[in-house]
């Protein structure tokens, strides 16, 4: 059986969300990020980051939550999550790519200085700048979005998984209110009846 370590409201979300989907049996294993579980021998001899989500399979072991999803994609077809031609395969990777270094690196830096971070490490003006440079990037996508209802051509794929967990962060941040279109995008995909818990609904339950 496919085991997934991390701990929602993690980037194991976006994992979650492709195994529901799928409809795909899978034992979760919750890391403690709080108390350093992630960082203990047994859990880097799976990750050597120390990062969650972990994906195991049998004897292949995968990280990065974009790459997780792509193989689960990938791995069974008949769902349709990957587009067919190469034209658009290549439109797929591209916003992938955009999500996860143009959008949630600036997420990132904002979370290292708030919370992350030492106090006395933290730097309060780089969580101006990158939450600047993250409404610059979303305003990218926006546009991007103005006349479509998803990422890539007509039809939900890795990428609209990938999006939402993101887009979800970067809402947390109030990065998506001069993007109505992308909000409006967000609540469309967090209505399926599989998606996971939003940020926010697994911070409530957890009460963090």
């Amino acid at each position: 059986m496919l085991k997934l370590y991390g701990t929602p409201p993690t980037r194991a979300l976006r994992v979650i969300w492709l195994l529901n989907e799928l409809g795909l049996e899978y034992e979760m294993v919750p890391v403690d990020l709080l108390g350093g579980e992630h960082r203990k021998l047994d859990f880097l001899s799976l990750n050597p980051a120390a990062k969650v989500p972990v994906l195991v399979d049998g004897d292949l072991v995968i990280t990065e939550s974009a790459a997780i999803q792509l193989y689960l994609a990938e791995k069974n077809p008949e769902a349709g999550y990957i587009p067919t031609t190469v034209e658009s395969r290549a439109q797929m990777y591209r916003w992938i790519f955009f999500l996860v270094t143009e959008i949630e690196q600036p997420l990132w830096r904002i979370a290292r200085h708030t919370f992350i971070y030492p106090e006395n490490q933290r730097l309060p003006q780089d969580i101006d700048l990158a939450r600047q440079e993250g409404i610059e990037m979303v305003a990218v996508l926006e546009r991007h979005m103005k006349d479509r209802e998803l990422l890539v051509g007509d039809r939900l794929s890795v990428a609209d998984f990938t999006a939402a967990y993101t887009l979800d962060w970067a809402n947390e941040e109030q990065m998506l209110e001069n993007a109505p279109r992308l909000k409006a995008y967000l609540e469309q995909l967090y209505a399926r009846p599989k998606a996971p818990p939003t940020i926010a609904q697994v911070l409530a339950t957890t009460g963090s």
